[in-house]
């Protein structure tokens, strides 16, 4: 029997990713945003959805810059800790060990250790309530030459060990269990 539940118990999981803001390598900050996704493909544009009161929330709203950095299982513990504590008190490169690397088409930087980072321009800052959504054109993927397969060029993150996120908790992803398409794919005969 399914129950009633509160309403602020959203869609789950979720990526965990680290966002990197600000307008140099010097003058950065990241946090961690589990409120993120896709929105269109054509063009493509993504969202992240940030409380105002986060220390990054004015350095991308100043910049209408941010890049979306992919974390991984040995990000995990980096993850964390960069949802807890502010930017605003502690320099988080310096805390986590991550290495920011300067932008290729936005100012703010992406993360070295990451296996995909997107780098995206604010399009349209909508107040919702507890968060603000960040609209954003994508300018620019940056992927880990480890994560494309050198036959085919395929993109392959299922090898980069991706974590998400689910009411609290963090989780390593699973097996896959099928690609787009498989349910109806029709099944070759046998001669």
């Amino acid at each position: 029997m399914k129950q009633n539940w509160q309403p602020g118990t959203m869609i789950y999981p979720l990526p965990a990713v680290l966002v990197s803001c600000g307008d140099s390598v010097e003058n950065s900050n990241f946090l961690t945003v589990a409120w993120v996704g896709t929105v269109c493909t054509n063009p493509p544009m993504c969202y992240i959805s940030v409380r105002p009161e986060r220390h990054s929330f004015e350095l991308i709203r100043k910049n209408m810059e941010f890049t979306i950095n992919l974390t991984t299982e040995a990000m995990a513990k980096a993850t964390d800790w960069a949802g807890v504590r502010s930017g605003g008190q502690y320099n988080k490169w310096k805390e986590t060990g991550l290495t920011p690397v300067e932008g290729v088409k936005v100012s703010a930087p992406f993360i070295a250790e990451s296996p995909l980072s997107i780098e995206c321009a604010v399009t349209e800052i909508l107040p919702l309530g507890s968060h603000s959504m960040f609209l954003a054109r994508v300018l620019n993927v940056i992927v880990d030459d480890r994560y494309i397969d050198p036959v085919s060029g395929a993109l392959r993150l299922e090898d980069a060990g991706l974590i998400n996120y689910s009411h609290g908790h963090y989780f390593a992803q699973g097996a896959e269990l099928g690609h787009f398409g498989w349910s109806v794919r029709k099944k070759s005969v046998k001669r």
